[in-house]
């Protein structure tokens, strides 16, 4: 389960962040994960809560924008939504696509206090 470590990081840096505020906690945070991140997000909110215990985001409000994977065809010049890396075009079923977005695992922002 990687999801501790991902929260773990999650934590070091709004602890980081709020520390150059100089801040005491964070009232509220916003994450964006893509859904080609390999983030469970049934796990991820599972370990959340003992991650975050005597941290800056013990009391936070957590928000989730979750990102839906596009790739682009480089046969035909389509868009189109993955639901893994191995899609292939919907258009002319060719495997090669360069990924547009759903990758992305990020903190986009901290309300601090």
């Amino acid at each position: 389960m990687h999801e501790l470590s991902i929260v773990l990081g999650i934590v070091k840096i709004a602890e980081d962040e709020t520390k150059k505020a100089n801040a005491s906690r964070v009232e509220s945070i916003e994450l964006e994960i893509g859904t080609l991140a390999g983030v469970e997000f049934d796990s991820l909110d599972y370990v959340w809560e003992s991650a975050v215990k005597d941290t800056v985001l013990e009391n936070a409000e957590k928000q989730i924008n979750i990102i839906i994977a596009k790739g682009k065809c480089v046969d035909c010049d389509t868009i189109f939504e993955l639901k893994n890396y191995y899609d292939s075009c919907p258009n002319c079923q060719s495997f090669f696509k360069s990924i547009l977005q759903g990758k992305e695992l990020r903190v986009k922002s901290l309300e601090v206090e």
